[in-house]
């Protein structure tokens, strides 16, 4: 049965009984399926690197867009995605979603084929990659009802931490899967690196045939069985406090999700006009991104509100969270470390390629930065480190946070990530003024590895927190929305990376991030942990 009609998971007897298999069940297939929204939602990371390696006829900062428009766009699709499981149900959702994510990875599968394929091809592609980054949100909303409160922290650190791997997995998969021909003709014909790349297992040199393509099919081998899975294995909740009507049966859902998503993709299409360069979009001055940015967000909202009339009651319940300050607070700290997480996953392939994989040049008294390194490392062989670091520590900070309290483990990091910040800061000033930049890679590295853990624990951390200061109707709601605030990150740290290097002072970027975790972690004390705090270390 796929409508599951009494819940009460805090009535232990009903736990024990019933709730932790089915529970249980929902959340194996989650996880999965958000690995995959997630591969394909940054993707655009590592396909990147591999077109600059390729001789894909782009300019670096034209590349750095298509990580930028994944993660803006997914961002975006988080908003509507929040609200999902109340409306349309958790199976529904998830099933829905996870087969949607097939229309990009087919798309890019096809358009990576060609050398000649026309950059707004890719631009549209990587909008559509958005799907993935939305999920998130439903994903995380719907498992939050599954589990009882004294179990949220282990819960939703094990949903996002291993769905958070699909970054990591991607990283491994996608350059390893292009060294063959794995999908024979499908995927055409193989291309010459006119670079060295490299692999989990080491460098493929200059000359090597390569199948770009496989960055695209590849995924289709989980989303076909995974979208089966949530079909006849996942179920909906239909409470009052979680899905109460699902107008329509099974198509009115999908419609609902679709319209919604429509909305979303509007509004994030407007925002990237008046954001991208010409001739795509205007290529508005850096300060108005921030008001575009926020833009976007307003009408999302209003626009999922007054234009989606026939889910607005239902919204009009679950938008309470808008009057919680709480709301307005866990927005901006876990956007430090989902945010963090996500940005400097989508940007730290192409950041060490560019920083590392050129010689810093002085020619006539000004520092160039167009000629290879020899030497330096390849960004397929160690991107994918720090994503599997954050996702994989994620559930350990659940845990702790369980025992200890969410704030105090959300104020240890937030120190952690402080200091980190500023020393990938220095390392990377050092590197990008010099003939030798792979002097500093192993400080700048690890340093960054210390980085993405502080953002994985905390993400943990503050899941924990909000499950704890909101009531229960309220809780996946927010958890949703906190979240989709937060993947923003995806599309402002490959922004702020790509204007700072553009501009020579790549320092800059981790100067301002680390100023805005000093804000969370006064924010942070203050709420949660100081002596006018309003919860007891939640």
């Amino acid at each position: 049965m796929t409508d599951v009609t009494k819940w009460d998971v805090e009535d232990e007897a009903f736990w024990d009984s019933t709730g932790k298999r089915i529970a249980n069940r929902n959340l194996w297939i989650s996880i999965p399926s958000l690995l995959c929204g997630f591969a394909v939602w940054l993707y655009w990371g590592i396909i990147t690197v591999q077109m600059l390696n390729l001789g894909f006829p782009f300019a670096k900062s034209e590349l750095f867009t298509l990580a930028a428009i994944a993660g803006f766009t997914g961002a975006t699709l988080r908003i509507p995605s929040t609200f999902f499981i109340r409306i349309a149900g958790g199976r529904n959702t998830i099933f829905f979603t996870t087969a949607l994510l097939m229309i990009p990875a087919t798309g890019a599968g096809f358009a990576l084929q060609d050398k000649d394929t026309p950059l707004w091809v890719f631009q549209v592609l990587a909008l559509l990659s958005g799907f993935g980054g939305g999920n998130f949100a439903s994903s995380m909303s719907n498992i939050s009802f599954f589990f009882p409160k004294r179990m949220q922290g282990l819960a939703l650190g094990l949903n996002a931490g291993l769905g958070n791997a699909g970054v990591t997995t991607m990283q491994v998969v996608v350059p390893l899967v292009m060294t063959f021909g794995v999908f024979g003709a499908l995927a055409g014909e193989p291309m010459i690196l006119q670079s060295t790349s490299g692999t989990l297992v080491g460098k493929i040199p200059a000359g090597s045939e390569t199948w770009i393509a496989n960055a695209g099919f590849v995924w289709l081998l989980a989303l076909i069985p995974l979208a089966f899975a949530g079909w006849f294995g996942m179920n909906n909740i239909r409470t009052d406090e979680v899905t109460p009507e699902i107008a329509g049966g099974t198509s009115g859902a999908f419609a609902r999700i679709s319209a919604m998503l429509l909305v979303g993709f509007v509004t994030a299409a407007c925002g990237l006009y008046f954001i991208l360069p010409p001739p795509v979009g205007l290529g508005m001055p850096i300060w108005f991104k921030w008001f575009v940015l926020f833009g976007v967000i307003a009408a999302t909202v209003a626009g999922l509100y007054y234009i989606c009339f026939f889910v607005k009651d239902n919204l009009g319940r679950q938008y309470g969270i808008f009057h919680n300050k709480q709301t307005w607070v866990m927005t901006i700290i876990y956007t430090m470390t989902f945010g963090s997480f996500i940005g400097y996953s989508a940007a730290f392939p192409l950041a060490i390629k560019v920083v590392f994989g050129f010689q810093h040049l002085e020619v006539n008294g000004v520092i160039t930065h167009d000629t290879l390194n020899p030497n330096g490392p390849s960004a397929l062989m160690y991107a994918w480190m720090g994503p599997f670091i954050g996702a994989f520590i994620r559930p350990i900070g659940g845990w702790v946070s369980d025992r200890v309290g969410g704030a105090k483990v959300t104020q240890i990091i937030t120190i952690m990530m402080i200091l980190s910040a500023l020393g990938v800061a220095y390392f990377m000033q050092a590197a990008y003024v010099s003939a030798t930049p792979e002097e500093y890679f192993v400080p700048f590295f690890l340093l960054f590895m210390v980085l993405f853990a502080g953002t994985g624990i905390g993400n943990g951390s503050t899941f924990r927190t909000i499950a704890m200061i909101f009531p229960k109707e309220q809780a996946g709601p927010a958890l949703g929305w906190t979240s989709a605030v937060a993947a923003y990150g995806a599309f402002i740290i490959p922004q702020v990376f790509g204007e700072q290097i553009k501009a020579a002072t790549p320092q800059y970027a981790l100067y301002g991030f680390a100023a805005y975790y000093f804000i969370c972690l006064v924010l942070n004390w203050w709420y949660y942990l100081g002596p006018k705090r309003e919860f007891d270390n939640p």
